[in-house]
């Protein structure tokens, strides 16, 4: 089995400023991906926002079994086209993995429905991340908690739906908590939240980080074939109904097959 991941990164602070170009000079979505890589199960590969169709064609969706997505300053320039696309894909059955500052982008937020808005400091303190299941797939491995020597407070309230399950609560050193290890189910999808990751910190290169994304990858990995036409909405004539045909009793605002209104 192989499980084919594409790792979506903004790409603009390594770019841009020099501290997070020390961090990862790579990029943040070459080091995620090349983490990954140390599990022969996974084969990941990358896309960046200033490829064309932000590296995420239809063909190459297709053919991806988990989307890792990480972005902060640019969530306003992903085509709404590309966000639609990625959520079909979703909908259809892929796994999507959304990390750190990506609790603002378009498609978790529109997977989500809700704001997504949370509290946030910068001051470089310690983060404990509480492992809450301990059977759970994506805590294989783990110990009751681990530590993150400098991050980005990320506190609640977490304005998001209630999950599934809460594989993770994080206690910061300031005080704050919140829930930073989230799962979620859309259509024929499963959606993981995982909040370390702020990018002036070498946080990706925490062993304990990389286990949770090898993890999450095989959680979020659907082997059934894409949910084809879960968005169709077909109008299924009388004559065609299980215990058909049916005599048609009532007036309708459709003839029989017609597409209905969206």
């Amino acid at each position: 089995m192989t499980i084919r991941v594409v790792v979506w990164g903004e790409n603009i602070h390594e770019q841009e400023n020099e501290v997070v170009r020390k961090v990862y000079p790579e990029g943040m979505h070459t080091t995620i991906a090349k983490g990954l890589q140390e599990d022969p199960v996974i084969e990941a590969s990358t896309a960046t926002l200033q490829e064309p169709e932000h590296g995420l064609s239809e063909e190459r969706l297709a053919k991806t079994d988990v989307l890792i997505w990480w972005g902060h300053k640019a969530h306003g320039q992903v085509s709404d086209e590309i966000v639609d696309r990625v959520a079909n894909r979703v909908w259809e059955g892929m796994g999507l993995i959304v990390l750190h500052s990506g609790h603002f982008s378009k498609i978790f937020k529109k997977l989500m429905g809700t704001p997504c808005s949370l509290k946030w400091r910068e001051a470089g303190e310690k983060e404990r991340v509480w492992v809450i299941n301990r059977n759970h797939q994506i805590a294989q491995g783990l110990s009751d908690y681990f530590e993150i020597e400098q991050t980005e407070m990320y506190g609640e309230p977490f304005t998001v739906p209630e999950p599934m399950e809460t594989v993770f609560v994080t206690w910061y050193e300031g005080g704050e908590v919140f829930r930073s290890g989230l799962t979620y189910q859309r259509g024929g999808g499963k959606v993981f939240y995982f909040s370390p990751g702020h990018e002036t910190y070498p946080i990706y290169y925490n062993p304990d980080v990389k286990q949770v994304l090898k993890n999450a990858v095989k959680w979020a990995y659907n082997p059934a074939p894409a949910w084809a036409g879960i968005t169709n909405a077909p109008n299924t004539p009388a004559d065609k109904a299980p215990n058909g045909p049916l005599e048609i009793k009532g007036e309708g605002l459709h003839r029989p097959g017609e597409a209905g209104f969206r």
